[in-house]
């Protein structure tokens, strides 16, 4: 049987045109079976869908991805992962790789793009720290997720609740129940 798997990183990607893509290429290639697809970082090789994966692989069957850095992201866990799926009889197809065999040249390959991909992601990591150092010496950062509403637009639920339930209030403004409660708890909080 031929199993494709698709991983993105992040919501924003699910969305985005990047599963879709991953998946297109993955039917065009004639793996129409079984695609299985995840949101999780790839620093790991331990995510739930990818290990169901790999536990219903069977001697015979293929796996297919379209690019290395969607199975692993390091030199390490990449190349046992494989390995140990060559070793079990399962092929393995890396779209703009090839198969992927035993073969000391398909070693060597698959170790310096392994080493890429995991380098690119120390990179990423590294300038995403840089760039939060610079923010935090901004005036006004707040570091974590931005709000979603305005202190305006909350005092504005507050005292619509006043007159309304937490379910009318939350039909007229948008912001939740629990949104709506913790802001409230915490009005009291200063209060006292």
């Amino acid at each position: 049987m031929i199993y494709g798997y698709a991983r993105v990183s992040t919501v924003k990607q699910i969305r985005g045109n990047s599963l879709e893509e991953q998946e297109a290429i993955l039917r065009g290639k004639g793996c129409c079976q079984d695609i299985i697809i995840e949101q999780y970082t790839g620093k790991t090789t331990d995510r739930p869908k990818l290990q169901e994966l790999m536990s219903r692989l069977q001697s015979g069957d293929t796996l297919m991805v379209t690019k290395l850095d969607r199975l692993a992201r390091t030199v390490q866990e990449g190349s046992e992962l494989i390995q140990s799926l060559i070793a079990k009889g399962i092929t393995v197809v890396i779209d703009n790789m090839g198969t992927i065999s035993n073969k000391p040249m398909d070693k060597l390959m698959l170790n310096i793009l392994l080493a890429f991909a995991e380098f690119e992601r120390d990179m990423i990591i590294e300038r995403t720290q840089a760039g939060k150092e610079i923010a935090r010496t901004k005036d006004g950062y707040k570091d974590g997720r931005p709000k979603k509403y305005t202190e305006y637009q909350l005092q504005n639920a507050l005292a619509l609740l006043e007159n309304h339930s937490y379910t009318q209030v939350e039909q007229m403004t948008g912001i939740s129940k629990s949104t709506l409660i913790r802001e409230k708890r915490q009005q009291k909080g200063k209060q006292q």
